[in-house]
Formats: structure tokens, C-alpha cells, sequence
């Protein structure tokens, strides 16, 4: 299974509406199994831009900063928790099970992986990847689901952001 979409995001507004879009997505679709979301791009592509959205979508209205050093940031919503992870400085995937790493992959548990690829080997598989491109102008996102999770939340976005 791997359903994809693509779509061009024009600015910072469009990224942040993208996040929003998938946010609410993963609240209707439902988070009781958990869901994973891997974040892939080079810096300044956008990643933690689309966190603040999907944030926002949750109910989050407050700065969203890339946790660079502290590897991860929980925001408590009630029964839904979400944790943004940023890899970037992680010297080696080992040090995610000193942090007890797996404990964050939980049932109402979403979780925003950014450069996940430095997690590999530790980190549970995505229920959804996607990457932020940067060309001349804009932003492209590509998701693509790899779970039946995923392909919900996925189909649910783009129906959200049709109708905006």
C-alpha cells in the first residue's frame, strides 16, 4: 500500500494550511492505534513549518520550534499526545533507547518525526512520509501513506484542503 499525493505549497501560509489540513485529519481519522508521520527535507524546506500546523489543528497556539537539542517535544492535548522529534543532531540511533524511545510510539500517541533516517533501525515503521522539496519557487510536498492509517488520514487532508 502506498498511496501518494503531491501538491505545491506557495508560501509559509500554505505550508502551515497543509499541516492544519493533516492535523485535523489525524484527529477525525482517529489516533487510537497511534500514528507515525516522517518528515523528510533538506533545512529550510518547511518541516517544522508543517508541524506548526498540524499543531494548530490540535488546538496549539503557541510558537512551535524545532526541538534541534532536546531531540523531542511533547504536547499534551487530553486524551491525544503529540511528540515532535527532530533528529538532525543525533549522533547515533542507539541514543533514542536510552530515552526510552518506544514509550513515545503509543496508542493516542502522534508522532512527528523530522529526519527520521538518523532513527533508522530504531524508529517504527511510518504510517505516512512526507517530504518537503524546495525548487525555484514554493514548496512541493509529497506524502505517501504506508498504512491503512495513513491512507485515511491522507485521503481526509486532501479533502480539506479541496474545500479551502
Amino acid at each position: 500500500m502506498a498511496t501518494e499525493w503531491k501538491t505545491e505549497l506557495a508560501d509559509e501560509a500554505a505550508t502551515v494550511a497543509a499541516g492544519t489540513a493533516l492535523g485535523r485529519a489525524c484527529t477525525e481519522q482517529g489516533m487510537a492505534a497511534g500514528l507515525t508521520l516522517y518528515l523528510y527535507g533538506q533545512l529550510g524546506a518547511g518541516k517544522t513549518t508543517l508541524c506548526r500546523g498540524v499543531l494548530r489543528a490540535f488546538g496549539h497556539t503557541g510558537a512551535v520550534k524545532s526541538p534541534t537539542y532536546t531531540l523531542v517535544e511533547p504536547y499534551d492535548f487530553g486524551a491525544q499526545r503529540v511528540f515532535h522529534f527532530d533528529l538532525y543532531r543525533l549522533g547515533d540511533a542507539e541514543e533514542l533507547e536510552f530515552m526510552g524511545v518506544r514509550d513515545y510510539f503509543a496508542p493516542g500517541c502522534l508522532s512527528l518525526v523530522e529526519w527520521p533516517q538518523r532513527g533508522a533501525g530504531v524508529l517504527p515503521e511510518a504510517d505516512l512520509e512526507v517530504e518537503l522539496d524546495v525548487p525555484d519557487s514554493g514548496r512541493l510536498l509529497v506524502a505517501t501513506a504506508h498504512s491503512a492509517a495513513g491512507e485515511a488520514v491522507l485521503e481526509f487532508a486532501q479533502k480539506l484542503l479541496k474545500r479551502n
